[in-house]
Formats: C-alpha cells, structure tokens, sequence
C-alpha cells in the first residue's frame, strides 16, 4: 500500500509516514455535495510526531495538488481517538483540502500514543496540539498561512486555549460542543485542591490528580478572547455533558463567532446531524477563501 514517503522539514519534531493512494470515491462517511467541484486524488498517511519525550500518532490526508494545500488539524474528546476527525478527512481531502487527526498522549484507553491516562490533562493536551501544529507548518506541501485548528468536546477547549496562545499561526478554528465546562465539573467533584486524590474516575476515564490540577485556577473565558480571527462554534441544543449556555458565553466572548445552535443534536454532532454540521463548516472555510469547500 505504499506509494510514497513524505520528506518534510518538521522543526523540531520527528515523523515517521506510512501512505497510501486512494481514489475519492472508495471512501468517505460524509458524501460529496456537489459534483460539480474538482474532485483530488489523496492519499491517507500515518505519521508519528514529537512532543516532549512523548510520542504523538496522527493520520494525514492529503490531497495530490500542484499548490500549497490548506490545512485543518482535528482534536479529540476525552476517550475518543483519531478516527472522530477522519470521517472530515475522507470528505475534504478529495476537495483539495488536507486534514490531520491523531491521538493526543494519554487521550484515550485505546490511544497509540504514548503516555498515561494518569499523566494527562486538558494543559497537557494544548502542550500536545502546539508540537502538532508546529509539526504541521514545517511541512512543504502545506500554506502555512491557511491552517485551521478544530475540535469536539475536551478537543474543543484545547483547541480554543492552543488558539489564544498561537492567533499568529492560525486564519481561524472551529469548535464542536467545546467542553468550557470542564473546571466546573472540577470544582463540582472536589471542594478544595487538597482532596484531589491520586487518580479518580471523571467522565468516562480514570484520570490522575495532574487533570484536575492544571485546571483547578483556569478560567477559559478570561483567555480565550484574546483570540480575535474568525471561529465557528456549533453545539448541540440538547447537549446533556456540557450545557449550551457554556458555548453562548463563549459566542460573546469572542469578537468574530459564528455561532449556530443544532437543533436536536446531543453532545456529538453525528447521525442526522452531520450534513448540517459539514454544510456550516464548509460555509464557514469558504468565508475563509478556501474555495474547494463548497
């Protein structure tokens, strides 16, 4: 299945790729629109980056253009992995857009990366996203100058705080039920830092005392606004783990949102939902003047 071996300049990172050519039409969870469109050829590619003494293991789909392609870079939830991003990969590469998805370290029980449940958190997950993203604009084939950061739910806040802290590198993200809730739910299970104990079950994982630590002082809100490029925020109306209220906060807070409430949509934007959901993101990429998104 190999067809060819990218050799990027990574700055500080490692990269190890595995690819594979496919046609646009064996593959895709999200259909095309539009026939009307260019329709490109991709190719799907492991790829390993590094970030500290950690291991980072992604997928990237590109599409085989002459030009620079532009770039969106998916994060996760707490205990999903890469494959909630590639369904987006399948869908845009063919558009002349690439997509890389990975496992953040200890992100999951089933994540390739390295690293422990008990050593992650939502910081550690930004630390994990900027080494990816600094990856990223190394690469060759890529328009530095058009990359979008986007997540869901524990992806989303990282993806929102990486965003603050590196507007310079970034035209715009998108976020998907961003659980801003998280120090909440924090304070909501601890009444003070000293009775965090070692580990404990959040959510859906067994997590150390460092997650509930490194966002027992974080206030999103008073970060996140700083961030002044566009964004597009979805979330469900009927989301039961992170309230809409968290999101229309977060919709005045930032300066240039499109914000969109998805009508009997829970906290993952799937099923029939999902055509709505890939509609706003393409409007909101062609905003952007990524003109293959529609």
């Amino acid at each position: 299945m190999i067809k060819q071996l990218l050799l990027c300049a990574l700055a500080a990172a490692s990269i190890w790729c595995v690819s594979c050519s496919r046609n646009p039409s064996e593959n895709g969870n999200i259909q095309l629109n539009s026939q009307e469109n260019t329709v490109y050829e991709y190719s799907e590619e492991e790829i390993w980056c590094r970030s500290g003494e950690k291991d980072i293991y992604g997928v990237l789909f590109r599409p085989e253009r002459e030009e620079k392609v532009p770039l969106v870079i998916y994060s996760h939830g707490l205990n999903s992995d890469y494959e909630a991003g590639a369904a987006y990969g399948y869908y845009w590469a063919p558009r002349g857009i690439a997509l890389y998805c990975f496992d953040f370290c200890g992100g999951s029980e089933d994540s390739r990366s390295s690293g422990s449940a008990l050593e992650m958190s939502v910081m550690t997950e930004v630390a994990d996203l900027e080494s990816v993203l600094e990856m990223a604009r190394g690469w060759d084939f890529v328009d530095p100058e058009r990359i979008v950061l986007a997540g869901e739910s524990q992806g989303g806040i990282v993806t929102a705080l990486t965003a603050a802290r590196n507007s310079g590198e970034l035209e715009g993200i998108m976020l998907q039920c961003p659980a801003f809730n998280i120090p909440d739910l924090v304070h909501d299970k601890f009444q003070t830092e000293e009775e965090i104990p070692d580990s404990s079950f959040f959510l859906s994982m067994t997590l150390g005392r460092k997650y509930f630590e490194d966002v027992w002082d974080c206030d999103p809100y008073q970060e996140i606004g700083s961030f002044t490029k566009p964004v597009l925020l979805l979330h469900g109306e009927d989301d039961d783990i992170v309230n809409i209220s968290y999101s229309e906060y977060a919709a005045r807070v930032y300066h240039n949102a499109d914000y969109y409430r998805i009508k009997d949509a829970g906290h993952h934007l799937i099923g029939d939902q999902r055509e709505e959901v890939i509609s706003l993101m393409d409007s909101f990429l062609q905003k952007l003047g990524w003109e293959e998104a529609e």
